[in-house]
C-alpha cells in the first residue's frame, strides 16, 4: 500500500491498490485500474456499494439468516399513540381558547360598565362642586362689597380667577368641531382618528388668534392643563373625552376665525381633512359659557409684570 499525505496542498497519494482488482496473471504485478480516480462514479454505475464495510456487514447478516427488521406492531403502535396525544392536545387547546373568549368579553363589558358608572359619579360630584363654588362666590362677593377695601380685593380676585380659569365665563365664541373619519374612509393603520396632538395644535392656534378662554368638550383649559392620550382615549386633565371634539374659544368670533384659518393650525386642519378624511367645522356663536376648571393644584401665582 502506498502512503498518502498533503504535499503543499496537493494530494500525494500514489499507487493506491483497489479491492476489486482482477485476478489471474495480472494479480502478481499489483495491477491498478486506469479509472481508479473515478472509482466512485464507476461504482455508482456498476451498482456496487459505496462503502465496502456496509457490504460486508450485509453479507454477515445474510449468512446468519438475519434480514432487515420489519416494522413491528410496537413501532406502529408508538407512532399511533404520538399522533393521538398530539390531536388531544390540539383539541384541548382549541377548547380552552373557545372558553376563554366569552370570559374575556364579559370581563371587558364589566370594566366598561364600571368605567361609565365611575364617570357618571365624577360628573355628578363636579356638578355639585360647581354649585358650591357658585354659592361661595356669591357669599364672598356680598361680604367684600361692604367696604372699599373689600371691593378692591374682590376685583383682584376676579382677575386672578379669570387668569387661572377658576370660575365660569361667558361671551361670544368660535367653536371648532373635529370628528374621526368615516369608517369607510379610514386607512388600514387607523390614521383617520383624531389624536391628542391635533387638539394641542388647534388649542394653541386659537390662543394665538386671540382667544380669552378655551374648553374642549366642556373641560376648561388652564396654564397647567395636559392634553394627552391613553390607549385610544384622549385625556384633558385626566378626563377621558370621546368624539366629536368641540373646542370652544371665547373672543370676537369673526376675528378669531379670520386669524385661525390662515394660521398653521388652520392649515393642519385642512391637511387632516384632505389626507385622512377627518371632519371639522367652524361655527360662530353669539353666547357660550365655559365652566370653571376642576382639579386645580396651583398653590402660588402672581401676575406677570411686563418688562
Amino acid at each position: 500500500m502506498g502512503a498518502c499525505g498533503d504535499g503543499g496542498g496537493r494530494n500525494t497519494c500514489q499507487n493506491v491498490p483497489v479491492t476489486n482488482r482482477p485476478q489471474g496473471d495480472q494479480g502478481e504485478r499489483g495491477w491498478t485500474r486506469p479509472d481508479a480516480s473515478m472509482s466512485l462514479l464507476a461504482d455508482l454505475f456498476a451498482g456496487e456499494a459505496l462503502d465496502p464495510g456496509y457490504a460486508r456487514a450485509a453479507a454477515r447478516r445474510a449468512a446468519r439468516g438475519e434480514g432487515a427488521r420489519p416494522a413491528g406492531p410496537f413501532r406502529h403502535g408508538g407512532v399511533l399513540i404520538v399522533v393521538i396525544v398530539a390531536g388531544l392536545l390540539l383539541a384541548v387547546a382549541g377548547e380552552q381558547v373557545r372558553r376563554s373568549e366569552p370570559v374575556a368579553q364579559k370581563q371587558r363589558e364589566r370594566l366598561i360598565t364600571e368605567i361609565r358608572d365611575r364617570t357618571n359619579e365624577t360628573d355628578a360630584l363636579q356638578r355639585r362642586l360647581g354649585e358650591l363654588r357658585t354659592e361661595t362666590e356669591r357669599l364672598r362677593a356680598a361680604a367684600l362689597a361692604r367696604s372699599a377695601d373689600g371691593r378692591r380685593a374682590s376685583d383682584d380676585l376676579a382677575r386672578a380667577a379669570d387668569a387661572a380659569a377658576a370660575r365660569a365665563v361667558s361671551g361670544s365664541a368660535l367653536r371648532v368641531t373635529l370628528d374621526d373619519a368615516k369608517p369607510s374612509e379610514r386607512a388600514a393603520s387607523d390614521t383617520g382618528r383624531v389624536y391628542d396632538q391635533d387638539l394641542q395644535i388647534i388649542s394653541n392656534g386659537l390662543w394665538a388668534a386671540g382667544a380669552t378662554a378655551i374648553a374642549i368638550n366642556g373641560q376648561r383649559l388652564t396654564p397647567t392643563t395636559a392634553i394627552r392620550t391613553a390607549g385610544e382615549a384622549i385625556l384633558v386633565d385626566y378626563r377621558p373625552l370621546s368624539p366629536p371634539y368641540e373646542v370652544t374659544a371665547l373672543g370676537d368670533p369673526g376675528r378669531l376665525q379670520n386669524r385661525f384659518v390662515v394660521s398653521a393650525a388652520g392649515g393642519h386642519l385642512r391637511l387632516l381633512k384632505s389626507q385622512f378624511g377627518i371632519r371639522f367645522d367652524l361655527q360662530q356663536e353669539s353666547v357660550a359659557t365655559l365652566p370653571a376648571a376642576v382639579g386645580l393644584r396651583l398653590l402660588h401665582a402672581r401676575e406677570a409684570t411686563p418688562e
